[in-house]
């Protein structure tokens, strides 16, 4: 899995060129500047919420009023590590319904530049098909309502894991884990989609090659620690990385 990982993320190095090379800035900027809208609206929505949302579960749960009774000051400590391991989980949530709504809603460019990227490496032409463009966008909206209801069951399962002392920390790793891979997932579709392979194969071999997903996720989310410019070009990119990983996997024999 580690060396389709390296294949992934490399794979961003490469994106940059081709992209640069074959002049696709037009397609790159377009959903990149719509994701920054909706991505710094997510982000505000979560920074109002979500300390409520903390305060209420800790409240509901009774932990909060059992603290007041309490003089203990280590307590408290494993409070106050606890409640940003929620937040931490919490951020992440809210960040993969945004995502999932933005895969969604970007769907049809998303498929064209990943159409347009393999076009571009193999010298082909792929016709255009209304049709085919409406099979393509149900197909995406199937993809994604079916990884984000996996994503919200692991999800559960890691906010209950928060609870938990000093186990409950590792839950951000976990939880970031989860995300890079179903974005990756999401990412890698679009490539098998195309070549008519059915979902059904496609989430088969998508979890055969799961450090493919990751490391795309990785870097796509890596890319974010870089204000505004990381997060216009992060989306496209994304795509591209992946055509050109799937094509690198496969002159490796990784994929066959």
């Amino acid at each position: 899995m580690l060396k389709e990982v390296i294949i992934a993320i490399q794979s961003f190095f490469v994106a940059h060129r081709f992209i640069a090379k074959h002049r696709l800035w037009k397609w790159i900027l377009i959903p990149g500047i719509c994701y920054l809208l909706l991505f710094g609206l997510g982000i505000w929505f979560f920074w109002i919420t979500s300390n409520n949302v903390t305060q209420h579960i800790l409240t509901q749960t009774g932990i909060r009023p059992w603290l007041d009774t309490m003089k203990a000051g280590w307590l408290n400590f494993f409070v106050i590590v606890g409640q940003i391991i929620i937040w931490m989980v919490l951020l992440m949530f809210y960040f993969s319904l945004f995502k999932y709504l933005f895969l969604i809603i970007g769907s049809p460019i998303f498929a064209w530049l990943s159409e347009k990227t393999d076009s571009l490496l193999h010298e082909k032409e792929f016709p255009f098909s209304l049709n085919q463009l409406v099979k393509d966008i149900g197909r995406a909206i199937q993809i994604n309502l079916r990884n984000l209801l996996w994503q919200s069951v692991y999800f559960l399962t890691i906010f209950i894991l928060a609870f938990i002392p000093l186990v409950g920390w590792i839950a951000p790793l976990i939880g970031l884990m989860v995300e890079f891979f179903y974005f990756g997932f999401a990412m890698l579709d679009y490539n098998f989609e195309r070549n008519k392979i059915s979902p059904k194969q496609s989430i088969y071999i998508i979890n055969r090659h799961k450090g493919l997903a990751i490391g795309n996720g990785l870097v796509f989310y890596a890319m974010h620690l870089i204000p505004v410019l990381g997060w216009v070009l992060a989306p496209s990119y994304a795509v591209v990385a992946a055509t050109l990983s799937i094509e690198t996997a496969k002159k490796k024999n990784i994929i066959i």
